[in-house]
């Protein structure tokens, strides 16, 4: 608020001022003061300006982490997703093409599929998305992402796959002509509560594209598991759940709520997390941090002028953290943890630094049906520094 800036002649009428500032009076005409309308105007249009969102993740000693983190497989060529089947195996991608198991807490040596062309790998793009299906027991069925070529441009596309004793192939095509490039591809499959299949697509290095409702390009995109697109969609028409990304990589559930958030890269710094939902225009390239325009939504918080590259992202169903949501950080080289207030789903009360540059760059994260966590680096993506057995998938074990 301006100070009261009067110049009177004498201290009696300086006191005067003084005593009309406290009891809320009109100043004397005579001063320069700005008149009481003004001021309260002006404290108005202040009050409307956003307060910033930009976080800063406060490093977490590891003695207060309830976790002990232990190497389970090495030498993995750039893994991107991270699922768990309900028969206790893992399968996983790795970006160059190939879809790979885990049983009986090893690595198997044969691929379950290695994809043939018109497959490709060009900087970012390959096989990136993983899911699978909650009925899996009965119909075999996984779900992937992947980048292909076409007339020489990069797009991507949605399989359904089957599997039968850790062999896969490939059964359906559920979305494809995913605008694509050598970056920005977004990736991230989930299956959310609702039974639908979640889909992150990025800006394709054209961010006009993410503001246009009838591109596939820079959106969250949801179909039923058969590929068709769902009734309740904000277009029935239309894959598209929400617009104005620019690379959004991790999707979760509140485990309580049933609110859909997510992650996505900014463009220099000012990564973000979301609260999402559906119809709902994330702003981007129009605006990004801190800020706004009438109908385009702000993150709950962004990292400033910090980068994390911020990836998978999963809410723990067990333990101590239960309900709190942790997120791979690429560039970051950390998990961060934010602490949602429970009664206010857009209010973060906190957020920590999980291993700060202990294990370099880390792309997915996902919980078991036994309260462990894993987590896996991304040391070989050609953006870090490789470190010896890279790259890693890390189980993160419940302390006792």
């Amino acid at each position: 608020m301006r100070k009261y800036n009067g110049r009177l002649a004498i201290a009696g009428f300086m006191y005067i001022g003084i005593l009309a500032m406290i009891l809320g009076c009109t100043p004397d005409k005579g001063s320069d003061a700005v008149p009481q309308k003004q001021a309260s105007q002006e404290k108005k249009e202040q009050s409307a300006l956003p307060v910033s969102l930009a976080r800063e993740a406060v490093p977490l000693p590891e003695a207060d982490t309830p976790y002990e983190p232990e190497v389970i497989a090495e030498g993995l060529n750039v893994p991107w997703a991270l699922a768990m089947a309900p028969d206790g195996r893992m399968f996983f991608t790795e970006r160059p093409g190939t879809l790979r198991i885990i049983e009986n807490g090893k690595v198997l040596p044969q691929p379950a599929l290695s994809f043939p062309p018109p497959f490709v790998e060009k900087g970012e793009s390959g096989l990136l998305g993983l899911a699978i299906d909650p009925d899996f027991l009965t119909n075999r069925y996984l779900y992937v992402y992947h980048s292909y070529e076409q007339d020489g441009q990069i797009k991507n596309r949605v399989l359904r796959l089957t599997e039968s004793k850790n062999r896969a192939r490939v059964d359906k095509v559920l979305l494809d002509g995913i605008p694509g490039n050598y970056n920005h591809n977004g990736g991230r499959l989930k299956i959310g509560p609702d039974g639908m299949l979640y889909i992150t697509t990025g800006d394709a290095l054209e961010r006009e594209r993410s503001q246009e409702k009838d591109d596939l390009a820079g959106k969250i995109l949801r179909i039923r598991l058969d590929g068709t697109i769902p009734e309740d969609n904000p277009d029935p028409n239309s894959p598209v759940y929400s617009l104005g990304h620019r690379n959004p990589q991790g999707l979760a559930w509140h485990p309580e709520t049933g609110k859909l958030y997510s992650v996505e890269h900014g463009q220099s710094a000012h990564d973000e997390l979301n609260l999402i939902e559906p119809g709902a225009n994330y702003g981007w390239p129009v605006i990004e941090g801190d800020k706004t325009e009438e109908g385009k939504k702000r993150p709950l918080l962004h990292s400033g002028e910090q980068t994390w590259a911020p990836s998978g992202i999963v809410f723990i169903q067990q333990g101590r953290w239960k309900g709190q949501l942790l997120a791979a950080n690429l560039r970051g080289e950390q998990i961060w943890k934010a602490e949602l207030d429970g009664e206010n789903p857009i209010k973060v009360v906190s957020l920590n630094s999980l291993f700060p540059g202990e294990f370099g760059r880390i792309r997915d994260i996902a919980e078991s049906p036994d309260g462990s966590l894993y987590f896996m680096t991304n040391n070989r993506d050609g953006r870090g520094k490789e470190r010896s057995g890279d790259d890693k998938i890390i189980r993160l074990k419940p302390r006792l």
